[in-house]
């Protein structure tokens, strides 16, 4: 599987080239700003696209502007934002402009490989990765009427853990569970967020665009 790196910082682009082949990724580019990412993508057609949220020439938001047009432009490349800072208003942007191959880990992640690899390899595989703190602002950033009103809380905090890509095991693992408890925690969110019959993985990708949406 060919990946491109778009990040200004040398050495974070040393270290991600390195982490990326140990998942079994080959880095057909490595850039420092988003004219050249989009310049690789359009040559290379990865099955990802590891992009620094800030880049020249602003530090502001050039990542992920570049991201969204990957996004509209190449479609089959899934993208995985990088940032130094919780900026929340983008995960919603870009987990809604397609579902699934997306995610948004804040750097400090990268530390541990094995949790980092196995973000990477969920999203090139057409699933979803947030940071724990991402969906943290976006529960906290919640007013008003709560469009998730009708689920408990261990039902938000199983849906919390949806959206940052974990996989029912993980669920179960992290609030010391059953899977069993866990997926009936799972069907009764699909059924008050009103989610019919339809393929699982799909469902799971809807929840995690309402719990999103309710977030914004």
């Amino acid at each position: 599987m060919r990946a491109v790196i778009a990040e200004d910082s040398v050495l974070l682009r040393i270290g991600l080239v390195k982490v990326l082949e140990m998942a079994g990724f080959e880095v057909a580019a490595e850039v420092g700003d988003a004219e050249g990412l989009l310049a690789a993508v359009d040559e290379h057609r990865p099955k990802l696209a590891l992009v620094d949220v800030r880049m020249p020439p602003g530090f502001t938001d050039e990542g992920v502007r570049a991201a969204l047009m990957i996004r509209q432009q190449w479609p089959d490349t899934a993208v995985l934002l990088l940032s130094q800072y919780v900026e929340e208003r983008y995960a919603a942007d870009l987990l809604t402009s397609q579902a699934g191959g997306f995610g948004y880990l804040l750097k400090q992640r990268v530390a541990d490989v094995e949790e980092f690899i196995d973000a990477v390899r969920r999203v090139a595989g057409g699933g979803t990765a947030l940071d724990p703190q991402v969906v943290a602002q976006l529960l906290l950033r919640r007013g008003g009427p709560d469009p998730l009103g009708r689920l408990t809380p261990r039902e938000r905090e199983v849906l919390a853990l949806m959206a940052e890509g974990r996989s029912n095991a993980g669920v179960a693992k992290e609030l010391v569970v059953s899977e069993s408890a866990v997926a009936k925690h799972i069907n009764n969110i699909f059924a008050k967020l009103d989610l019919g019959q339809a393929d699982a993985d799909h469902r799971r990708v809807l929840a995690v665009l309402r719990f999103l949406d309710g977030a914004a």
